[in-house]
């Protein structure tokens, strides 16, 4: 029977390795069934489950009882107790979950005879390939902006920041694109801030775009509010309008020939 482990698509492959199965020339043994293996070797995304068969064969005279198990790994036989008669081989299937890490493992037989078997299984984990990277707690803080990076994929990232800065009368802050002279490891986050001369009287939104190899972008913004911008210019736009006003009405007084309305067009308000 050819080597086949299949379960979600995943199959087994075959690598030339120096452990030597375990065999015995007299007695019996225990070894991957199908193509001649030394040990098992299988790869997919951590958690999956992957299949394969383990062949036991006994060339004594004499039965033998045994009791399979897992070391190391999650391992589920069909059925892990059984005899052996004398020259006979049986197949026995059984599951094993794909670790977090890679790592090796093994099935342990033990014989009735007290003696014990052992055969290698090598797993690889193989982790999808997520990029994603998002900017966080965006603030502003008197002469400083601070943020925060976040690596939320599986590849580690090099970030590219542009901090920008928008008044109510233009652009008060662009700072061209600059790559990071760290690489940001998956799950880790780095704290970042930027210096920057806030103007006394302009509410700001603050933006912060962050790019990454393979498409990535991600952005988060956050505005300064009113504060002496809200009470200064709107101060000084209202004082502008109520001379706008006054003076209107005193060349409306001054003109005989106009017509008393023209003054409640003006102030909203009839005298």
């Amino acid at each position: 029977m050819s080597f086949a482990l299949r379960v979600l698509g995943l199959t087994f492959f075959t690598l030339l390795t120096t452990v030597t199965a375990a065999t015995a020339a007299d007695g019996w043994s225990v070894v991957p069934s199908g193509e001649e293996r030394p040990a098992f070797y299988g790869e997919g995304e951590p958690g999956v489950v992957l299949q394969d068969t383990v062949a036991l064969t006994n060339r004594g005279e004499g039965s033998v009882d045994v009791s399979l198990r897992g070391e190391g790994v999650d391992v589920t036989f069909v059925d892990d107790r059984l005899r052996l008669a004398p020259g006979t081989r049986t197949e026995v299937p059984f599951t094993v979950t794909v670790p977090e890490e890679d790592g090796v493992a093994g099935i342990v037989v033990r014989g009735s005879d007290g003696r014990t078997r052992r055969v290698a299984v090598h797993l690889r984990a193989v982790v999808p390939r997520v990029a994603a990277l998002t900017v966080e707690r965006l603030a502003v803080h008197g002469d400083r902006i601070t943020y925060e990076l976040v690596n939320r994929g599986t590849t580690p990232l090099v970030p590219t920041v542009a901090v920008r800065g928008d008044g109510v009368f233009g652009r008060v802050l662009d700072r061209a694109p600059r790559t990071l002279p760290a690489e940001l490891a998956p799950g880790r986050r780095m704290e970042l801030s930027e210096p920057w001369d806030r103007p006394a009287w302009d509410s700001v939104e603050v933006r912060v775009t962050v790019t990454a190899a393979g498409g990535v972008r991600d952005a988060a913004s956050v505005s300064t509010g009113g504060g002496p911008w809200g009470a200064g210019v709107a101060g000084a736009v209202a004082a502008g309008g109520a001379l706008f006003v006054v003076r209107r009405r005193r060349r409306r007084k001054s003109d005989a020939s106009e017509p008393s309305c023209a003054e409640v067009e003006l102030t909203g308000a009839v005298s």
